[in-house]
């Protein structure tokens, strides 16, 4: 499992580089996961990446539960985690024949979409938040399949969270144990389905903890840094920015 030059050393960097933006996002700086996937995939390569990340993404999301558990808001878990696992469950068979133009393009279109409509909601000062359960399900079974596919919900929990209207501590941390649920959740299907983890894969991780604790840490002292009103701000252009990126990914 190398870069596709064979260069080692730049491939132990780019891993290194995206564990650290990792534990920057897992500690409340959303809006990162794209970069985290892109640069594991250009160490990597696409698929076999999607499997080194996943332990990580576990140590990320246990310190996040950890340290964020008290504000968790477990009613909007139980409306979107059904829905997540669905689209995980769809993903599961989508990824091996999904052409990955389609599934980017698709992604993005919805990204903006969604986030149009959250910048429409925000100009008209509405404090209002969508209650039918379809929200929920279209944007939890989308996260799902792109969780599945490419550690890529990120975007549409996001979506999820700003809608309804979530202060930042609470969107950390209702976040936190929706992607620990979630990412155990799949932890089965990259092991024995995909075959996307081994004892290869497990090494490499074990060299990259030291840069994603490093993340964690950094991201906690910035997280306190950041009012509410920038926070939101900081998502929503993030959110933008990372689907933007998906197509040259």
């Amino acid at each position: 499992m190398t870069l596709a030059d064979g260069s080692a050393l730049t491939a132990f960097l780019l891993a290194a580089l995206a564990s650290f933006l990792m534990g920057l996002s897992k500690a409340g700086l959303k809006g990162l996961s794209i970069f985290n996937v892109t640069l594991m995939a250009l160490a990597f390569g696409a698929k076999s990446s999607t499997g080194l990340i996943m332990p990580l993404l576990l140590v990320g999301d246990v310190f996040a539960v950890s340290y964020y558990n008290r504000h968790t808001q477990w009613k909007y878990i139980i409306q979107f985690i059904p829905w997540m696992i669905i689209g995980i469950l769809i993903g599961v068979f989508l990824g091996k024949d999904l052409p990955e133009k389609t599934f980017k393009l698709g992604m993005v279109i919805v990204i903006f979409i969604s986030l149009g409509i959250l910048f429409w909601w925000d100009r008209r000062k509405s404090q209002s938040v969508p209650k039918h359960w379809s929200f929920a399900g279209f944007i939890g079974i989308i996260a799902g399949i792109c969780t599945m596919i490419g550690n890529l919900a990120g975007a549409f929990t996001n979506i999820f969270f700003l809608a309804m209207r979530l202060p930042k501590n609470e969107f950390v941390g209702t976040a936190a144990w929706l992607f620990l649920i979630t990412n155990l959740f799949k932890l089965p299907f990259h092991i024995w389905v995909w075959e996307t983890i081994s004892c290869e894969t497990l090494l490499i991780d074990l060299k990259l903890l030291p840069a994603i604790a490093l993340g964690l840490l950094t991201g906690v002292v910035l997280l306190k840094k950041i009012n509410e009103r920038n926070y939101k701000k900081f998502i929503l252009i993030m959110t933008a920015v990372g689907a933007i990126a998906i197509l040259f990914k």
